[in-house]
């Protein structure tokens, strides 16, 4: 099922009680009432009929579509498949709950009867809806969508030049074969070479298999081919102009820091090449333009004044996004995407980066995609385990859990109160020591203690949310003699929730309140060291004894424990559960029964979306 259906939230009775009068649509009311869509979703949906309803009144299926249309949207989808979506939705009613049995009552239209209805409504006609074989699209997101294939094409038309015999040079020398004859650069190679003889690469892996490794070589490779080719033209070097940039503050930070300590093995010459790139979110790369909140003012007719663009966390990129910095890049300009698309996608609509590894998978050496498999940072188990979450067998994922490895631990239970006295020891331990190192001012030792352990949640609320484990923390804290009901308690760890560019502190930026001699401050994790402020500052910050998983994407800890939630959780899927396993360092601890974990393995994050398969249309349409 594509995430994520909450049928609990979705049943205004308000709104299925009024449809059923007047001649308002029965149809939208029993799909309201079973929860499937909104009162938003219906709103919409009856607004555009109404529309036209004086001239071409629509149909209820029609209407039905529409609210469906904007229920995608609204759970990270760009359109709706009306093939599949009846299907999606049988496939929650196996147990006896009260909202699923009344799915399993829904009269859903036939397929070929609602899609024949819907080319010959006006709705359709006007370009209000778009409609593609069976995907249905609001007007917006199938512009977009259009948009970044015709981009993506059109930027692939040319290739930029680059001398090949400086390259290989550059090459073996970022990334030399070690003295033992061992080459462990193959992959990064490749992809260098990749990157210098296209517009647009996509550079894709799972942690550890070197992608920030790979991003530093070809910036110096690339730093190498302008100031040669500049000075072949006008007798100065001038180097190439460079952004980095990533869909949150804490990635753009992560991201700078990496590159650093990535360039940290080169030659000083190299080195000085990497030491002042622009790096910031995307919003601040594309400049956010103060009366439009869907545009920017680097766009078609004012593009960015980079050679080198250089985007991180890609996997985490919305289509809307996309579509605007394409059209911001200049066609001169090199693009680079890096990203995991087996993590979790965007939370608005859309999961470009998979989209993209799927529409370009037969193009051959058309392909932009260069992907690093070799894993240079795990201990085998967690490799193990994350390769066999990406394969999505659950034998397999079982069998490494159940094996008894020293870096990959399972604890096999459904029941959150056992769960939560097995884990007691480990996070009331870890709580301690960071309050230890807190209470003697000790900032730095307290950051490392915090961020040796994180607990991973699915949800927000509920037994197995976030909310609830920070509460149990605390609980503990306080009956073992520390209470914790001061806001900024000495010892708590803290998550930033917004940007502050005055502080310059990021959304996703932790930290923990430290006992100074000049009182209380909180000091925050942020890119070469600390920086500690006052309490009175810190408005958007949330503790964090415990993490969602979303939030967690782009850090790492040593140690992670993951806390799975029930199998009925429309969270709980193989996307969510490979992010969490993946943000562990050296050890991972999964809580959750062989029912969770086959849940979870078998339940992927399907989004709609049209654009893998219109791009690998219109390749095989080049290439015919």
């Amino acid at each position: 099922m594509s995430d994520v259906f909450t049928p609990l939230d979705s049943h205004d009775p308000r709104i299925a009680l009024g449809l059923q009068g007047d001649g308002a649509s029965p149809l939208l009311a029993a799909f309201n009432a079973a929860g499937v869509v909104t009162a938003g979703d219906v709103h919409v949906a009856t607004t555009l009929g109404e529309l036209f309803a004086a001239t071409h009144p629509s149909a209820d299926e029609v209407l039905l579509a529409v609210a469906l249309t904007c229920r995608a949207v609204r759970t990270g989808s760009v359109c709706v498949d009306l093939g599949t979506v009846a299907g999606e939705f049988a496939a929650l009613t196996s147990s006896d709950d009260a909202h699923e049995q009344a799915l399993a009552e829904l009269a859903w239209p036939e397929t070929q009867h609602w899609l024949a209805l819907l080319a010959a409504s006006p709705l359709v006609a006007e370009g209000v809806l778009r409609l593609e074989g069976s995907l249905l699209y609001l007007d917006r997101y199938h512009e977009q969508e259009s948009q970044v294939l015709d981009d993506l094409l059109a930027r692939d038309v040319t290739a930029p030049a680059h001398d090949l015999a400086l390259l290989e040079s550059t090459l073996a020398r970022v990334f030399p074969v070690g003295t033992d004859g061992v080459d462990t650069w193959v992959e990064q190679r490749d992809a260098c070479r990749r990157a210098a003889a296209r517009w647009t690469t996509v550079i894709t892996g799972g942690p550890g298999t070197g992608k920030t490794t790979t991003v530093a070589g070809l910036l110096v490779a690339l730093h190498e081919q302008y100031e040669n080719r500049s000075l072949a033209e006008t007798g100065r070097a001038a180097s190439a102009r460079i952004a980095l940039a990533a869909p949150t503050g804490k990635a753009a930070a992560r991201l700078k820091e990496a590159v650093g300590d990535a360039a940290a093995r080169l030659a000083p010459t190299d080195q000085a090449r990497l030491a002042d790139l622009t790096t910031g979110t995307l919003h601040r790369l594309l400049r956010t333009d103060p009366g439009n909140s869907t545009r920017f003012r680097q766009n078609r007719h004012n593009h960015l004044p980079y050679d080198v663009v250089v985007v991180d966390e890609a996997s985490m990129m919305s289509l809307t996004m996309t579509a605007r910095l394409l059209e911001a890049m200049r066609p001169d300009a090199r693009l680079v995407l890096v990203g995991d698309p087996d993590q979790l996608s965007s939370v608005d609509a859309g999961a470009v980066l998979g989209d993209l590894v799927h529409g370009y998978a037969g193009a051959g050496d058309r392909s932009p995609v260069a992907a690093l498999v070799t894993t240079h940072r795990y201990t085998a188990g967690i490799a193990e385990l994350a390769v066999a979450l990406r394969q999505g067998d659950a034998d397999a994922v079982l069998e490494v859990l159940g094996r008894g490895l020293s870096d990959v631990a399972w604890i096999d239970t459904d029941d959150d109160t056992q769960a939560a006295d097995l884990l007691r020891p480990t996070l009331l331990a870890g709580a301690l020591a960071v309050r230890e190192h807190a209470l003697a001012g000790e900032k730095e030792q307290a950051l490392d203690a915090m961020n040796r352990h994180r607990l991973l949640c699915a949800h927000r609320d509920g037994s197995y949310g976030v909310k609830r484990w920070n509460l149990h923390v605390e609980q503990w804290l306080t009956a073992a003699g520390h209470p914790t009901f001061e806001q900024f308690y000495v010892g708590r760890p803290v998550l930033v929730s917004a940007n502050d560019y005055g502080l310059g502190i990021h959304n996703g930026d932790s930290g923990v309140v430290v006992e100074t001699p000049g009182g209380r401050r909180v000091v925050v994790d942020t890119p070469g060291a600390p920086r500690d402020f006052s309490p009175s500052r810190m408005d958007s910050v949330d503790t964090v004894h415990a993490m969602t998983i979303h939030k967690s994407q782009g850090s790492q800890a040593a140690h992670v424990t993951v806390l799975l939630p029930s199998e009925e959780s429309r969270l709980l899927t193989r996307e969510l559960f490979y992010t969490a396993v993946t943000r562990a360092q050296h050890t991972v601890t999964v809580v959750g029964s062989e029912a969770m974990v086959r849940a979870a393995v078998g339940r992927t994050a399907r989004r709609a979306s049209g654009l893998a398969e219109r791009l690998s249309s219109r390749l095989g349409a080049l290439t015919a």
